[in-house]
């Protein structure tokens, strides 16, 4: 797992001990980075379920203003703190040891310009999530949420689909405002 572009590129980054965390291959990370480039640079980023922060540090390695890293797991919040540090951007960002339900609820006067959302696969917590992020309206009007789940999971939202990507089991999603025009 490596930092893939920017000015962290090449920075071997740490997964989180144990078989709780499902880190994004760099193949699809690749890819995904491709698909989002143009909506990083100066962005106010949300790492909602941040695991090893190899996605929010990806962001702020390309020009992302700053990232806000969220994971109740103890584990998960060691390795994202270490990787901040190996990837020399902890001076944009900011690790948060609470929930995402709490979380959301905390920064709702917050807008977002990207939200990467990467829960543990199976559906519920995602759509749990996309659901909190509407109720509290923290996607900036421009902005678009990423989503990460197993290709057989469905995504219920409110937000418009611009995009699904398939990767072998994975399946990438891209969200924005209905009124937007992203």
């Amino acid at each position: 797992m490596r930092v893939i572009s920017g000015s962290a590129r090449g920075c071997k980054l740490q997964p989180v001990p144990g078989m709780n965390t499902r880190p994004t291959t760099d193949r699809v990370k690749e890819s995904v980075f491709n698909i989002i480039q143009m909506h990083i640079r100066d962005a106010n980023v949300l790492d909602l379920f941040a695991g090893t922060g190899q996605l929010g540090i990806e962001t702020l390695s390309r020009g992302a203003k700053h990232c806000d890293f969220v994971d109740h797991d103890r584990k998960a919040q060691q390795t994202i703190k270490k990787n901040l540090g190996l990837a020399r951007v902890e001076d944009r960002a900011t690790l948060h040891c609470i929930n995402a339900k709490d979380f959301v609820k905390r920064v709702s006067n917050t807008k977002y310009n990207l939200i990467l959302l990467d829960p543990p696969y199976g559906g519920k917590i995602l759509n749990d999530a996309l659901f909190m992020l509407n109720q509290f309206d923290i996607l900036a009007p421009s902005g678009i949420i990423l989503c990460e789940s197993a290709v057989e999971d469905e995504i219920y939202s409110s937000y418009q689909v611009a995009k699904e990507y398939r990767y072998g089991a994975i399946k990438i999603t891209v969200l924005y405002h209905k009124d937007s025009s992203v």
